[in-house]
């Protein structure tokens, strides 16, 4: 088949371009406008000269090189190797793998007439050398599976351009201003907004449901003293061993009453779990949350193990809603391939909260609040921002995969930090604007806007949460969206096993002559 195929057959086309002499930065705008990951460099007099590609354009960025006073003429490949129109598909694998491109231009005379890449070759190859004969090959995701949709949910959803995200069709900034946890809670997993009495009853069984079980309370007091404690971690550890306790079965085994039943335990317990983790790590002694407190005034009451002011409960309340759900993002499509494969709710919530982790994804309201200690005075502000953007480091805070507005948490919790007052909230609004006004102008096009960290840990910081309890305290509202997620893939379950694309070495490869030879002789 690959003899039978030309490169112009495959080939992106018309090539996209660049001349050489522009920066880094307008190159990467010109690959993201056009969805490629490659550009040929022509000269004034439209001859090729060279190819740049994200991976030249990533690696100038590791080097603290000025993408926005930088050429590309500086890091781009120069005199490429080049494909023509009438050359085979096999003709140009056989380049692909000896010389391990991942781009190469198509020439048409003197012309630049496409670009070839390994995405176009793989589906070939792999029709050829790994399909059985007559299957399709599957169709590559975009890396990331940035706009793929898996699977089906009614539990929520995030609108990026517009700024806007529900919960079961109502929007959540709506809900955190007029709602409280408990009542958010059953409409993310009960499906529906409770009625007062439906209210009362789902509340007793959440605070019936903060009880530890038997032997955990001396597990929790020998895992705040592992090396290398870190509350997250602890937290992850903590949630697989309560939910060993309370015997979770596999969702595979069990009614869906069942599985609503077990989420609500260990959502309710998570934070139980991980103030008893952190006390005990402060030479501390827990202190059991009181059953007349909702989750969230509770939370701070078995932090500080003082009854909190309403407000200050308040204001942690919206924050712990906001969170409480996101879309399908990386912890939540985590804690869905565990339970698709029918495995228990707890090895679930664990997965999902080793994804929260991971920084790309957990959130950085710490990492936030650092940048404002290292600007120090508003003063310094502007060259602070400046100094940053240039040396190509990111800005804590602002910036979202999904968002290309207005984060629209980040605008509720700027409100609410206003609410809750004191000197930082004035230095970050003060950083905010200049932030704003700065990325617009050496970033012009790219919609980066505040997110939901920049405020989140101004809020979290005035109500008296712990830096280092940022995230883990993201992680215990956000268990309640993921056991929703949990209840919605057991009920209507399939296997989540996706296929790859093999690009490697062509098989069967013969192994070399004599390999092995020693343990047959064993």
């Amino acid at each position: 088949m690959t003899d039978a195929l030309s490169v112009a057959d495959l080939m992106h086309k018309p090539a996209v371009v660049v001349h050489e002499g522009i920066t880094l930065a307008d190159a990467a705008k010109v690959l993201d406008a056009n969805k490629v990951g490659a550009a040929a460099v022509l000269d004034g007099g439209e001859h090729l000269v060279g190819m740049v590609s994200e991976r030249d354009l990533l690696r100038s960025v590791g080097h603290c090189i000025d993408p926005g006073s930088t050429g590309i003429n500086e890091v781009m490949t120069r005199d490429p190797v080049t494909l023509r129109t009438t050359d085979t598909v096999a003709a140009a694998l056989d380049i692909f793998r000896d010389r391990r491109f991942r781009h190469l231009p198509v020439m048409e005379g003197h012309r630049v007439a496409g670009i070839l890449s390994t995405r176009h070759l793989v589906r070939v190859a792999h029709i050829e050398e790994v399909q059985p004969a007559g299957s399709a090959p599957p169709e590559l995701a975009p890396r990331g599976l940035e706009g793929v949709a898996v699977a089906e949910t009614a539990v929520g959803d995030v609108r990026g351009e517009e700024g806007f995200f529900h919960y079961r069709g109502y929007n959540a900034v709506e809900l955190a201003s007029r709602c409280s946890f408990e009542q958010v809670w059953h409409l993310l997993v009960e499906g529906s907004l409770p009625d007062d009495q439906e209210l009362a009853g789902f509340t007793a069984r959440a605070v019936a449901a903060r009880r530890l079980p038997e032997g955990i309370a001396d597990l929790l007091r020998q895992i705040s003293t592992l090396p290398n404690y870190t509350p997250l971690s602890a937290l992850r550890s903590a949630v697989s061993v309560t939910a060993s306790a309370l015997g979770s079965a596999p969702t595979l085994d069990i009614s869906a009453e069942q599985v609503r039943a077990d989420s609500l335990r260990l959502a309710a317990l998570a934070p139980v779990l991980l103030m008893r983790l952190h006390r005990h790590h402060q030479g501390l002694a827990p202190v059991d949350p009181h059953p007349d407190l909702g989750y969230a005034a509770a939370y701070l009451q078995m932090l500080t193990g003082e009854r909190p002011a309403p407000r200050t409960a308040r204001a942690l309340e919206q924050y712990l809603i906001l969170t409480m759900d996101h879309g399908f993002n990386s912890s939540t499509f985590t804690s869905r391939v565990i339970t698709s494969t029918g495995s228990d709710i707890g090895s679930a919530l664990t997965g999902a909260i080793g994804a929260l982790a991971g920084p790309l994804h957990g959130g950085a309201p710490s990492r936030a609040l650092a940048m404002l200690d290292a600007i120090g005075s508003p003063d310094r502000a502007e060259e602070y921002l400046r100094a940053e953007i240039g040396a190509g480091q990111r800005l804590m805070g602002f910036g979202h995969r999904v968002y290309k507005t207005d984060d629209p948490r980040s605008t509720l919790l700027r409100e609410v930090a206003t609410e809750v007052g004191g000197d930082q909230v004035e230095f970050a609004r003060h950083i905010e604007a200049t932030a704003l006004r700065v990325l617009a102008e050496l970033k012009p096009g790219r919609r980066l806007y505040t997110n939901v960290e920049f405020y989140a840990g101004v809020v979290m910081n005035s109500v008296g949460v712990p830096r280092d309890m940022f995230t883990p305290t993201f992680a215990c509202s956000r268990t309640v969206g993921w056991t929703a997620a949990i209840a919605e893939q057991a009920a209507n379950n399939r296997l989540i096993r996706p296929s790859a694309l093999y690009v490697g070495p062509a098989p069967p490869r013969p192994l070399p002559h004599g390999y092995g030879a020693a343990l047959r002789a064993a």
